[in-house]
């Protein structure tokens, strides 16, 4: 407080002198300024108001307070109006400071916080003409420790490891004061006011200390143990002043961080468990080992291992995250009959070392028994595909393979084979011996780049396995090699040079390489070798050729062909060539060729060409008469003109045909059935299936139009039954295939009768009987008005349909 006086009265005293300064100095004064850095000397300028900085107390109650006048120097006669504007008047923070216009005393009009305002004084005539240059008036602010400090966060949170040594940093913490930061007002000082253990009251000295000036919190003493205490909470104080002044109050919470200083250990430390033979990937038990450390933590976690007992690996162990148990699995098939019992050795390790400060544990083992439960496991083949390799060649009942499989619980096999498409092969249904039943033959379409595939099948008990076997054929010389051609001609010209080289040869084997090409072509007869040769060409073709200027004529070479087989096979063949005189293209002449054929056998040139024209000659004549034959089989009758196949057999609605039933009659006039046929009712056969000694059977009755004949006849009954009781069913049966015979037409349809006997009204229609003696009249039109007419107008034909079918008839016959 007494600080406070003095600088208030400083004030008074400097505003007290600088307003008798302003009093005592006349109008537009002469100041001499000091002397200036870029002056030549010292001069006279017009002087501005110089206003020392104002100081005004903090939060100060007396108000309105005058803080300082001001004064226009400048000649005038006129009133002086002052003026203030800028921050703290008509600015933010507005309405701070006023000026009174007549005096030029400036004032506060209430209590000022610490802050610092530049408002602009300035002197005005009644005109609004500005007497003086602005001036800035500088009005501080003298702080007061009016402000706590505060801590910026309601609550601080650190970790420190557990044992950690003293001195060891844990965090810092910080506040903040609004006062002067220049003064003792923020001035901060950090203290630990209480401190609290959890669980409490488990620890009761003091653990943890504070840098007052820079707020750092750090460890005093030794001790921090997780397994006592997990975490502190710290009350903080913070005053300024140096810690005389204003405080304020904070909390730190401190965690113990946990460290690995706890091995695992086993609860129990023996187990007893049991395996399925052949069951891979079954979970078979758990084993339990604890950890002291924090749990969840990585401190926590337990890697389980399998250290001794398992040399094959058959046995995997695996961490449930959960529970930090482990669990033992199967890895690989077990074989009761190999090992019935496994013992296992198994550690616990954490996933994190031990810490150094941790004390001397070591890692904890526990031990495992495992049985194996004996079940019947399938057969197993020795190998799978099992593979021979055997010539095609192999005799049936040869040995192929045998010992294929074998049983694991030494149990009795049956073999068989399930899959063999061309049964080449037999096996032995207790042993498992597989032989060959017939031959091989490598080009059958099963056997694919010389292999055959065949499944075999063993079963124990319910249980079976199966296997490829594939069998190799070696390819083996079976056949020897086929001369082509055994005929052809060579053509040789004494008096130009179109004689040809020769005729080639060439072989073909159905054995495949590298039994076949190359072949080797020789004279199979060495006394012709004087006067032919064979050249060869390449690995398949050769030239039989004459040595000698041979006559024209036919020869008989024989010609040897082998193979290039292991061992090779040959054959033997007598070519017939034939050397005639050459054409122009360097080929035989067809003459040539004839009157050597003819020389051979013993007839002249000109004889053979009659006897060729003389058969072509027969053989167009015999064509002829049978196509009229053909023509003519059909009956063509006076008045008719209709080509009508006549028939015994036809039948039409109630009318049959009952042959010669004896004389008497008085109606001798004879019912003709043939002008009630037309083409159209019948289905047409050739003529040659009447005829005796054809070779083919005899045609079938003409079906009717309006019955469905593509049904089957109906099988009458051929003779009545010896025993006269059976008549009635013999009778009973006949009925019935009567009524159920497609081909008759049932009792409702219309009956229509195309005979009516003699005596018709209509007796013009003899005019019509005659072809000849209508020749000029054109009937065509007949055949526009309907079926009903059509026979009719068929029977005024023109006779040249015979001739046309005539005709037809040659070419066909030509043509076959």
């Amino acid at each position: 407080s007494g600080s406070m006086v003095i600088l208030l009265l400083l004030l008074l005293t400097h505003m007290c002198n600088l307003l008798t300064s302003v009093m005592q100095d006349g109008l537009n004064p002469d100041v001499l300024y000091p002397w200036r850095a870029k002056s030549a000397g010292l001069g006279r300028v017009k002087r501005d108001w110089i206003i020392p900085p104002i100081r005004v107390s903090e939060n100060s109650k007396h108000v309105p307070e005058y803080l300082v006048q001001i004064k226009s120097d400048k000649v005038f006669s006129g009133e002086v109006i002052y003026k203030l504007e800028g921050p703290g008047v008509n600015q933010e923070p507005k309405n701070l400071f006023e000026i009174e216009d007549k005096t030029g005393w400036i004032k506060s009009m209430m209590p000022l916080d610490r802050e610092k305002h530049n408002p602009q004084a300035f002197a005005l005539s009644l005109s609004g003409e500005r007497l003086e240059n602005p001036t800035t008036i500088q009005i501080y602010v003298l702080d007061q420790n009016d402000n706590r400090p505060k801590f910026i966060q309601e609550e601080f949170i650190g970790y420190v490891p557990e044992f950690s040594i003293p001195g060891t940093s844990v965090l810092t913490v910080a506040a903040l004061d609004a006062d002067d930061p220049s003064t003792d007002n923020a001035a901060l000082s950090y203290t630990i006011t209480a401190q609290e253990s959890f669980p409490r009251y488990s620890i009761n000295k003091t653990m943890f200390g504070i840098n007052n000036e820079t707020g750092v919190i750090y460890t005093r003493d030794v001790g921090l143990d997780r397994d006592v205490v997990q975490s502190f909470l710290l009350t903080l104080q913070v005053a300024d002043m140096s810690g005389l002044g204003l405080t304020s109050r904070g909390k730190a919470i401190i965690h113990i961080r946990d460290i690995n200083n706890h091995a695992p250990q086993f609860h129990p430390d023996t187990y007893s468990m049991f395996a399925m033979e052949n069951k891979v990937g079954e979970d078979l038990g758990r084993v339990n080992a604890t950890d002291k450390d924090e749990q969840n933590g990585e401190n926590w976690r337990i890697t389980y291992s399998i250290i001794r007992g398992d040399s094959a690996g058959n046995f995997a162990i695996r961490t449930e995250p959960n529970t930090n148990e482990g669990i033992i699995s199967v890895e690989k098939p077990l074989d009761f009959e190999s090992r019935a019992e496994y013992r296992l050795t198994v550690r616990a390790d954490n996933d994190v070392p031990l810490s150094v400060r941790a004390a001397s544990e070591q890692a904890h083992t526990a031990t495992v028994s495992i049985r194996v439960l004996n079940e019947n496991e399938a057969p197993r083949f020795y190998r799978n595909p099992i593979e021979v390799a055997i010539p095609e060649s192999t005799a049936p009942d040869t040995v192929l393979v045998s010992d294929i499989a074998h049983d694991p619980d030494n149990a009795k096999l049956r073999f068989e084979i399930i899959q063999d498409p061309e049964r080449w092969l037999m096996i032995n249904h207790e042993t498992g011996e597989i032989r060959a039943r017939k031959a091989f033959n490598i080009r059958s379409p099963y056997v694919r780049n010389n292999k055959y595939m065949a499944v075999v099948k063993v079963t124990d008990l319910g249980v079976s396995a199966r296997a490829s076997l594939v069998i190799t054929l070696w390819e083996t010389n079976d056949f020897p090699p086929v001369l082509v051609p055994l005929s052809g001609t060579v053509c040789r010209d004494r008096t130009s040079d179109l004689t040809q080289m020769g005729l080639l040869l060439s072989a073909m084997d159905q054995d495949l390489t590298p039994h076949a090409d190359p072949f080797t072509f020789a004279l199979a007869d060495a006394d012709i070798a004087a006067n032919w040769t064979v050249i060869p060409l390449n690995e398949t073709h050769a030239v039989l050729q004459p040595l000698i200027d041979i006559h024209w004529g036919e020869f008989f070479v024989p010609i040897t062909v082998s193979d290039s087989g292991s061992p090779a096979r040959s054959s033997s063949a007598l070519v017939n060539v034939t050397v005639c005189p050459c054409d122009r293209a360097g080929g035989c002449t067809t003459m040539a060729a004839a009157a050597i054929f003819g020389a051979r056998v013993g007839i002249s040139f000109i004889a053979l060409i009659i006897i060729t024209a003389s058969a072509t000659l027969l053989l167009l004549l015999l064509l002829l008469a049978m196509a009229v034959r053909g023509c003519t089989s059909h009956s063509v009758r006076k008045g008719g003109g209709l080509l009508v196949c006549e028939s015994d057999d036809d039948v039409r609605d109630n009318v049959f045909n009952y042959n010669e039933q004896g004389g008497g009659e008085e109606d001798e006039d004879a019912f003709n059935i043939d002008l009630l046929r037309s083409r159209s009712d019948m289905v047409p056969f050739p003529e040659t299936f009447n005829q005796p000694g054809s070779g083919l059977p005899k045609r079938k009755q003409p079906l009717r139009k309006d019955a469905p004949y593509d049904l089957p006849s109906p099988r009458y009954p051929r003779k009545p039954p010896a025993d006269p009781t059976n008549i009635e069913d013999f009778i009973n049966d006949g009925l019935d295939i009567a009524d159920n015979d497609p081909n008759v037409p049932p009792y409702d349809t219309a009956l229509i009768y195309d005979y009516e006997g003699d005596g018709s009204l209509a007796g013009s229609l003899s005019s019509i009987a005659s072809i000849g003696s209508d020749e000029d009249q054109d009937y065509d039109y007949l055949n526009d008005w309907g079926p009903r007419f059509k026979k009719l107008a068929n029977m005024y034909e023109p006779l040249i349909q015979i001739l046309s079918c005539l005709s037809n008839h040659i070419h066909t016959t030509v043509m076959l």
